[in-house]
Formats: structure tokens, C-alpha cells, sequence
């Protein structure tokens, strides 16, 4: 009962202090954009990798500040707490995930979509394994007929956390090289598709 009860409390406070947390960090960040190709203006789906979150929706935002966007929150007490902070950025949420579920989401996700919402995934989450491509983003991808917006980042200096996808912190006024693409993968089948996609992210991230 007590469990409970502090759960429903971090529920609630907890959200706008990781925001607040992140806000600040990221304005202490020197930030060099690294343009791989040039910024969507219209719909599309974003991706990163769960251990980017702490960044890359900061990124997304900036680039796309008025932009209505949803993103695929796993349908777990973190989850909970990852579509709250979220939802302070006014990112909204589809809960569930591309590989539990995944029937539900893609219904929900395709519903979104035509309501001319992006969509943002991350396509190792919510338990890996690290820099992981679920069948179910790539399928997302594929239905979704939209050109996808890759963020990665790699900061100088930085914390991991030692969990199954080494969460990444970057340190108070390190440098971040942010890199951005655009992908098109609607002429290639699921497999290719896959490993294109897979391979293009990990060129930017942190090994």
C-alpha cells in the first residue's frame, strides 16, 4: 500500500523535476549541428535510441517547434514517467511498444498519423537489446510512408548508467555533436530496410 502510494506521488512530482533537470543541463551544452541532411518541414517520424532520451527530444523540439507530435511510451511504471516529462514538451503519448502490443500501437499509431501528428519511437526500447531494430518500428516505418528524421548525438564527455542500454548523461558544459538525416526506406523491403536503418543510426552514436 505504502509502494503504492509513493509511486502515485512520483507519478505526479517527479515528471517536472527530470524537465527542469534537463532544461537546465541542456542550456550549459556547447551544441554543434551536424546537418547530414537538410531539416524536415513537414510530417514525419523520428527516431533515436532509448539511451539518447535524454537529449534528443530536446533536439526534436528545437528543430520542429511547432510541430504536433506523439511518441510510443512503453506501458510501464518508467514509461509512465518518460510520457509525463514528455508531455511538458508537448510531446503526447501512444502507449505501448513495437514489440509487446505491437497490433495495438501500430492501430493507434496509424490513427495519429492521419490526424497529421509526427510520430517519434525509439526502436531498441523499452528493454533492448542496445541499438536493437524491432520488426515492429521497422513495419511502423514501412506503413507509415513518411521520410524518417534521425537524431543521434555523441557527447565529449559524459555519464552512462549501467543499465541494458548505458543511458547516456552528458556532463554540465561538455559539447554535443548532434547529427541529423533523413531516410527514405519505402522502396526497400523489411530485412534491408532493417539493417539500412539500423546501420545509418549507429554511424552517430556513441559505440
Amino acid at each position: 500500500m505504502r509502494k503504492r502510494f509513493f509511486r502515485k506521488l512520483g507519478v505526479i512530482f517527479i515528471p517536472p523535476i527530470l524537465y527542469i533537470v534537463m532544461r537546465l543541463l541542456w542550456f550549459t551544452y556547447r551544441k554543434k549541428y551536424h546537418f547530414i541532411d537538410e531539416p524536415i518541414d513537414g510530417q514525419c517520424m523520428a527516431i533515436t535510441w532509448h539511451s539518447e532520451l535524454l537529449i534528443s527530444p530536446q533536439v526534436y523540439r528545437k528543430l520542429r517547434k511547432n510541430h504536433l507530435t506523439s511518441a510510443i511510451i512503453a506501458q510501464h511504471h518508467d514509461g509512465e514517467l518518460i510520457a509525463r516529462t514528455l508531455k511538458i514538451l508537448k510531446i503526447s503519448s501512444i502507449r505501448g511498444s513495437s514489440r509487446r502490443g505491437a497490433k495495438s500501437v501500430l492501430i493507434s499509431a496509424i490513427k495519429i498519423l492521419k490526424e497529421g501528428y509526427s510520430l517519434m519511437i525509439t526502436p531498441d526500447g523499452p528493454k533492448g537489446p542496445r541499438y536493437s531494430m524491432s520488426d515492429g518500428a521497422v513495419a511502423l516505418a514501412l506503413r507509415a510512408k513518411l521520410p524518417l528524421m534521425l537524431v543521434n548525438y555523441q557527447p565529449h564527455t559524459y555519464w552512462q548508467v549501467p543499465s541494458w542500454d548505458k543511458f547516456i548523461i552528458p556532463k554540465p558544459f561538455t559539447t554535443l555533436e548532434i547529427y541529423h538525416q533523413v531516410l527514405d526506406i519505402q522502396t526497400m523491403d523489411k530485412d534491408i530496410a532493417k539493417e539500412y536503418l539500423q546501420s545509418q543510426m549507429k554511424k552517430y552514436s556513441l559505440k
